[in-house]
């Protein structure tokens, strides 16, 4: 019913003037997708004729118990639906599962097939008594186990035959389009940050990630890089060396990131990632070598641990990082040539020095105190 009042015209228009349905339909056209169902046989066919790739690589990272394992298995036994498995096909035709890692793996150690990051097969899986089948105790596929129990030819066929829900993102689609799904799919995981971010580099590049893993292990970092069991649990060592190259290319204003600090360096180890191995890429392996060498030899693993005058106390300290590692490798020619002692003493300046001080406090949100800290750094350890 009108009241007489004139009705302002609504138009669904975002504010770069474009309206939302045509947002919808041309971003609808960057992602192709298909999904049907596969047998167990077709999928144990692929992965012999290396035309699924696993990633054993996410094996350190999505981490299932012989329990879990063995539930898995009683679902398909038993016809209970289970995920689908998401996968994209990559330019040669191969597809790459972006989620479902674990399952198929399950599937493919069950039956004695899967082979881990040096192409060895892994032991076959000796499943474990299950809440419906209790009976599955000792059992294994076809290679007698402890307790000599083996599959029949007609579980073998039956397990064969069935079914796995598949959803293919086609070749056709947007590049980012399989980064962007596993993001998602993964967001509600208890993957840390770094987890899901490994995981996005072995499919972005696999040399890089082998890379940064290589470096997360360097006597000269890891002495000087004191973190938590749980920190390592969670590859807060592999965050780091993404960090400090991220630190080191960093060429914006000391003014606020424009995202979250988790989000920016995702997005800068994909630029990265795609420019590792060319003459573009901005990773400098051997400035991450010579900057951690000089640390650990005039520091140790006091080197990210507050210094109170006298000594120094507490845990490994972040804002340190940012700050020693961002001043030392952009002047490291001058520190290679300076006494250890100077730079141990320059280090512990910084705990008094009002350029750190005031942007390393606990009120400092991460987006503000990154490109602060970094930008001063380089000006405090010129000298």
């Amino acid at each position: 019913m009108s009241d007489g009042y004139p009705r302002p015209q609504l138009k669904r228009w975002d504010k770069h003037g474009v309206a939302l349905e045509e947002q919808i339909a041309t971003k609808a056209k960057e992602i192709h997708a298909d999904g049907y169902a596969m047998s167990i046989g077709e999928v144990l066919s692929l992965y012999r004729d290396g035309d699924l790739e696993i990633h054993p690589e996410f094996q350190r990272i999505f981490r299932w118990d012989d329990r879990q394992k063995s539930s898995l298995i009683e679902s398909i036994l038993l016809g209970i639906p289970v995920p689908p498995i998401f996968v994209s096909q990559r330019l040669d035709g191969i597809w790459d599962v972006i989620d479902g890692v674990q399952r198929l793996s399950t599937v493919l150690q069950f039956v004695g097939i899967y082979r881990d990051e040096a192409e060895n097969l892994a032991e076959p899986l000796t499943l474990l008594g299950t809440e419906y089948l209790p009976s599955l105790e000792g059992y294994r596929w076809e290679v007698t186990g402890p307790e000599n129990r083996v599959f029949s030819e007609a579980m073998r066929r039956d397990f064969k035959r069935a079914k796995l829900e598949f959803r293919i993102i086609r070749k056709e689609s947007d590049g980012n389009a399989k980064y962007d799904m596993f993001q998602r799919l993964n967001a509600g995981t208890r993957l840390s940050q770094q987890e899901a971010r490994n995981c996005l580099l072995v499919m972005l590049n696999q040399e890089m990630y082998d890379q940064v893993a290589t470096l997360s292990k360097n006597s000269s970092f890891r002495n000087s890089c004191q973190v938590s069991d749980q920190k390592e649990s969670e590859a807060y060592y592999e965050e780091l060396v993404l960090r400090f190259f991220c630190q080191a290319d960093y060429k914006g204003a000391d003014s606020e990131l424009r995202e979250e600090l988790g989000e920016y360096v995702t997005n800068w180890m994909r630029s990265a990632a795609e420019k590792f191995g060319t003459p573009e890429s901005t990773i400098d392996i051997h400035l991450f070598e010579r900057t951690f060498s000089l640390l650990a030899e005039s520091l140790g693993d006091d080197t990210f641990r507050r210094w109170n005058g006298s000594r120094h106390l507490g845990p490994f300290s972040i804002a340190c990082f940012e700050f020693v590692t961002s001043g030392v490798s952009g002047n490291i020619e001058l520190w290679e040539s300076r006494t250890l002692d100077e730079l141990k003493e320059r280090v512990r300046q910084i705990w008094s020095a009002p350029v750190f001080r005031e942007n390393s406090g606990t009120g400092m949100s991460p987006r503000r105190r990154v490109p602060r800290l970094i930008l001063r750094s380089r000006n405090f350890f010129s000298r």
